[in-house]
């Protein structure tokens, strides 16, 4: 009798015949299933009742955090707050989303999203107060009242992620009319707000040292021939046009001021300063800051007769001006 000698792609594929993930540990089976894409948490649940267990689970969804990158989703809101969409770039496809039950609540039903970060959405009340809520988990929070700074406008609402032990957040508030700014934070560690503390104007690297002029109204004629104040008019959900970046171990966060100049306020150095503005006042315009890679964008449309340009832009500390890069 003659015997064949197994070879090692027979091996591998008995090898693959007789493996079940259901053989695995929870911690690693918890560890694959968190690199799956992100639209399959949704179906989880209805697999199995121990792929149930997992998607409910805390330590699943932490291993979810530590996954280093995922395809972006893009969350989009109806102008009634009614409704929520995602669009899922992994899989060129648009889903809908449910509220979670405490964002159904009659009184929080006309919640903004206002900022994001790590996949958690945070969102204003009629109120002025935060829910911060994980669209893909249902999950929902609502952080304690915030006692605002007398008569100070709001000016930048940003969020932060960390993930070490847990996943957790911060949001800052930037308040106040120019050169009179001070910021709060939340830190979900805590639980509680920080007290306000007051930023000074950067003068070391030749930043005016008075108080900007060009924070005046001007009035303008457009191009179709409309009176127009070269103040910013921001629908509801971009009136807080601010980003955060960490850059050499400081957090420092942009916003757009009411004439369209963006302010860099420094948390850790608890000072601030104003970039030059990239167009002259009397120019029809759409400006964004965003982030991108740890570094501070903007993405500016603007309009000339029947053209159209949308452009970004650097702003390069060294030299102190702006570099258009796309």
């Amino acid at each position: 009798v003659s015997l064949k000698r197994k070879s090692p792609e027979d091996e591998n594929r008995v090898l693959f015949n007789t493996f079940s993930l259901d053989d695995l540990n929870e911690d690693l089976f918890e560890r694959i299933l968190s690199w799956l894409p992100t639209s399959t948490f949704f179906r989880l649940s209805s697999v199995c009742k121990r792929w149930k267990s997992v998607a409910d689970s805390a330590s699943f969804k932490l291993a979810c955090s530590h996954v280093p990158s995922m395809d972006p989703w893009f969350l989009m809101v109806a102008p009634n707050l009614n409704q929520s969409v995602i669009f899922d770039s992994a899989e060129s496809a648009w889903k809908r989303l449910n509220h979670p039950p405490l964002l159904q609540e009659e009184s929080n039903q006309n919640c903004m999203p206002v900022a994001a970060s790590g996949g958690l959405i945070c969102h204003r009340k009629l109120s002025g107060n935060f829910i911060v809520s994980n669209p893909v988990t249902g999950s929902c929070t609502e952080l304690p009242p915030l006692h605002t700074p007398q008569h100070q406008p709001l000016n930048a609402i940003v969020m932060s992620t960390a993930c070490n032990d847990q996943l957790s957040f911060k949001i800052v508030l930037v308040f106040g009319e120019l050169p009179n700014l001070l910021f709060k934070v939340y830190d979900s560690r805590s639980g509680c707000w920080d007290d306000e503390i007051a930023l000074r104007r950067k003068t070391e690297d030749g930043s005016m040292e008075h108080d900007s002029t060009d924070d005046n109204v001007v009035y303008f004629l457009s191009k179709a021939g409309i009176v127009v104040a070269s103040n910013m008019q921001r629908s509801p959900s971009k009136q807080y046009s601010s980003v955060i970046t960490n850059k050499d171990g400081q957090d420092i966060v942009y916003f757009l001021s009411s004439s369209g100049k963006v302010v860099a306020c420094n948390l850790t150095c608890k000072c601030f300063s104003e970039y030059p503005r990239l167009l002259p006042v009397f120019s029809e315009y759409s400006i964004d800051v965003v982030e991108c890679n740890g570094e501070m964008l903007v993405v500016l449309l603007s309009e000339f007769l029947e053209t159209a340009t949308l452009r970004v832009w650097k702003y390069d500390e060294a030299n102190r001006g702006w570099h258009q890069i796309a």
